[in-house]
């Protein structure tokens, strides 16, 4: 397709492109409950290969700022870079699955790849799109929550088919992304690419106090979100089990729990429009912060209910982070965008560490009541987004 043509459609090529790259992210977690079966991973296995793949993702992003990548080099062109390595390493996972120390290293590198799609694919629309950017941001981050979801649908269409088929189709989506954005290139809305940026001035924005608070709204939600879509398909298996219903359909449902966000995204993308990116990050996160709250209080009740509810949750539970970018982007320097946003997601994925690490080390203890260990996020971001005036 000639770059022209992709040109007169830029979001949509973006967008669709964050969607098959970052299939990447949750591709081990979608066939988890294969590996388990297979190879013996317990939930604790599972959880330190999610929080492999975040520590390089935050490595990657503190790379991205400290060597200037983000802002010397064309966006699309580590974003392709980036897709196309992501893909070939994610692809090696299957090779070394059975080694547990090789598989972390596998998963750590995909996560440095992944610093070379998120934030870039961030920093593109920005170039494409400098007006509405919340609802630009809204379908990236809506498309990168249904690339995250994808492996999970995957999984539930191979199921009978061996797990290492959902982890190489991943793959071969993340070459489709490199090859669309490589074709359609940078935006005209940003200043070409300079000189090298050391690591302090991605910090910089810090100073301002308007960046402070998207930032510490941002970093309060990162705490809650991964954390939530690490254990869906455990609260997911859980209530099925109390149905006595067919655990096939776990990765059915633990799609669209997490796929859900995306119409979230969208949404509060739309209404950012008329009521600002700022009502609606503290609508979302207020919300998410009330279910992490009362859904270990309802355990007893219908599972229906508590499946509706982790419906409400994955919707949204993500809603807010594309506004929360916006008002970030908004209040960057200028011609530090790409740092400033990738320091931003290092300190951001950062927290979601060890919120990943306690949920999957006490599902077994506290079944539930682990969902009052995501709490703090969603109660620290509203703090700091309620005294904001963005």
């Amino acid at each position: 397709m000639p770059a022209e043509t992709l040109s007169r459609f830029p979001l949509a090529v973006i967008v669709a492109a964050q969607f098959l790259g970052t299939s990447l992210w949750f591709s081990v977690n979608g066939v988890g409950l294969s590996l388990g079966q297979e190879l013996g991973l317990t939930e604790t296995d599972l959880g330190r290969l999610t929080i492999a793949t975040q520590a390089g993702f935050i490595l990657g992003t503190l790379a991205l700022a400290a060597t200037g990548l983000a802002d010397r080099f064309r966006a699309s062109r580590v974003f392709a870079v980036a897709a196309v390595l992501g893909a070939l390493i994610n692809g090696a996972f299957v090779l070394v699955a059975w080694q547990p120390a090789a598989a972390l290293v596998m998963r750590f590198a995909t996560g440095i790849c992944l610093a070379g799609i998120y934030p870039l694919g961030m920093k593109l629309v920005i170039s494409w799109t400098p007006r509405h950017t919340g609802a630009a941001l809204a379908w990236l981050v809506g498309m990168l929550t249904l690339g995250t979801a994808v492996p999970h649908l995957l999984r539930g269409a191979t199921l009978g088919l061996p797990w290492q088929w959902p982890l190489l189709t991943a793959s071969l989506l993340a070459l489709v992304a490199a090859w669309l954005i490589r074709a359609l290139g940078d935006g005209p809305h940003l200043p070409p690419p300079g000189r090298k940026k050391p690591l302090r001035e991605g910090f910089a924005a810090f100073a301002s106090g308007d960046f402070r608070a998207a930032a510490l709204g941002y970093f309060g939600h990162c705490w809650e979100l991964y954390a939530f879509w690490t254990l869906t398909p455990l609260l997911v298996a859980r209530e099925l089990q109390r149905l006595g219903a067919d655990q096939a359909l776990v990765p059915w449902l633990a799609f669209l729990v997490i796929a859900l966000g995306l119409v979230g995204c969208v949404y509060g993308g739309r209404v950012s429009r008329g009521r600002g990116s700022l009502w609606v990050a503290r609508a979302a996160l207020a919300t998410s912060g009330l279910l992490c709250l009362v859904y270990p209080l309802l355990g007893s009740l219908s599972p229906f209910l508590l499946l509706a509810l982790l419906l409400l949750w994955g919707f949204t539970v993500i809603a807010d982070s594309p506004q929360l970018s916006a008002l970030a982007a908004a209040t960057a320097p200028r011609d530090r965008v790409g740092s400033t946003l990738a320091v931003m997601n290092a300190i951001g994925f950062a927290l979601t560490i060890p919120a990943i690490f306690l949920v999957s080390e006490f599902w077994s203890a506290l079944d539930l009541r682990v969902a009052w260990l995501l709490l703090p996020g969603p109660v620290v971001g509203l703090f700091y987004l309620c005294r904001a005036r963005l």
